[in-house]
């Protein structure tokens, strides 16, 4: 077990708990807006059936609130266990943002999430209103400033290094770093896409069990339309982040091209597989000078190679890959909603195979958004902080069994939680099917009564 290397074990650990940990704020980010919609929907129209879907939404975003602040202790204590360094160096910015987060989000979610969940009919339908508002304020305002502290780990800004710890020179440069309103935004799109594929795809379950109350349609058609809607601004959202990338990033923005060779008139490598021995690309197909234009937005356009940065480039297969995962899944989300949206406004119908498909993409979300974040971290190797803190400096000296030991008991929760979280899910959304074609039939039999 000795033989194992405590750095790759301790990095796998928080990736295994990162992971873990971002699938339930990416949802209730953008869920508490989904709710605030329903919620006001049926305070303007007085349609029971937005009630309905808020009722039953909220549930979900119940059960994924807990996940996600649960999980997210478990993360920040690796800081401490794994990472004693990263506070060592960097704890003057790192420490307020994070506190900034607890004191202003965390804290705003939490005391108006019990009357969120419990107050309606105990209070005023105004002030219920207020409180969904406010938790959604909440989950966003937690977004921002973790991706403020994530932010500033890639394109540091606004310190100076004082005997090897960083001090705060501006706070608006930190905040405000080069490439967080990118990350922000690109980051609060893939949450409004991985809530809305989750929506489209439960819905449709429902719609497939013979569920076919206004409430479910109503939360269909606004899932579809709002990742419609969203996913193209995420395409160009993408592309400025990419360009801010190779601004502030070069090898990063290398390793997700497979570009190796410095060069003019750079091709778009669609598929192969980087070898890290050769230096090169194997079995490449590629589309000639499209990535210098799309990158530099000239035909000829020069862009540094992976050979150009020595050893500080982060490793290129997974880069590449994940890269290649995030957006051929998000080319899927937008190829299945713009057609579903064409069938539900034109045709005003949903058959049963794109329904099906609709289910099966339920979580395609987080397969993009995973992709997505490990192409930023992975892609930050060798660098914990851009050109101040590596990996190694700040990995603590605990040994490799121990780690290996807390990583399996990770996994293995983990896997667990995931499973119950899924099949929860799925059972509320039949349970609700059935609920329904219950009251059906009961009412139809009322009426031949």
């Amino acid at each position: 077990m000795e033989a194992l290397d405590p750095l790759i074990l301790a990095r796998l650990q928080f990736a295994a708990n990162v992971t873990f940990h971002i699938l339930f704020p990416t949802i209730s980010i953008a869920m508490g807006w989904f709710l605030l919609f329903f919620k006001t929907r049926f305070v303007a129209t007085g349609e029971q059936h937005w009630m309905d879907a808020y009722q039953f939404w909220i549930k979900i975003f119940a059960l994924t609130f807990a996940l996600g602040v649960v999980s997210g202790i478990t993360m920040s204590f690796q800081f401490g266990t794994n990472w004693p360094g990263f506070m060592n160096a960097v704890g003057n910015v790192a420490g307020p943002l994070l506190a900034y987060e607890v004191l202003t989000a965390f804290f705003l979610e939490a005391t108006f999430l019990g009357i969120m969940l419990f107050g309606r009919g105990r209070v005023s339908e105004r002030i219920h209103t207020l409180a969904t508002w406010l938790v959604a304020l909440g989950t966003t305002a937690s977004a921002f400033w973790i991706l403020a502290l994530n932010s500033w780990m890639h394109t540091p800004a606004g310190f100076e290094m004082i005997n090897g710890q960083a001090h705060v020179t501006n706070w608006f440069e930190v905040i405000f770093n080069p490439s967080f309103p990118y990350r922000m935004t690109h980051m609060l799109l893939a949450s409004g896409l991985t809530a809305s594929c989750l929506i489209a795809g439960i819905s449709a379950y429902r719609w497939l069990h013979h569920d076919r109350a206004k409430d479910v349609m109503a939360a269909l058609r606004t899932g579809v339309m709002v990742a419609a809607a969203l996913i193209p601004l995420q395409i160009v959202v993408g592309d400025m982040h990419g360009l801010n990338t190779l601004k502030h990033q070069p090898a990063k923005l290398a390793a997700m091209e497979g570009i190796w060779e410095t060069q003019q008139g750079v091709a778009a490598v669609l598929f192969a597989l980087p070898n890290k021995e050769t230096q090169s690309n194997d079995y490449e197909l590629s589309i000639p000078k499209l990535a210098s234009f799309y990158l530099t937005h000239d035909w000829n356009g020069e862009v540094k190679g992976i050979k150009e940065f020595g050893d500080q480039h982060p490793p290129v297969g997974p880069v590449f890959w994940a890269f290649r995962i995030m957006v051929g899944v998000g080319f899927l989300i937008l190829l299945v909603n713009w057609y579903t949206c064409y069938g539900l406004i034109f045709k005003k119908t949903l058959s049963r195979p794109t329904a099906r498909v609709l289910v099966a993409m339920t979580f395609a979300g987080w397969v993009a958004l995973v992709s997505g974040w490990y192409v930023t971290e992975i892609g930050r190797q060798p660098w914990l902080v851009q050109g101040v803190l590596t990996t190694a400096q700040a990995a603590s000296q605990v040994s490799a069994k121990n780690i290996a030991m807390s990583l399996a008991m990770y996994l293995t929760l983990y896997a667990a939680l995931l499973s119950a979280y899924v099949s929860v899910v799925f059972y509320l959304a039949k349970k609700a099917a059935t609920g329904d074609a219950e009251h059906a039939v009961a009412n139809k039999g009322v009426s031949h009564a």
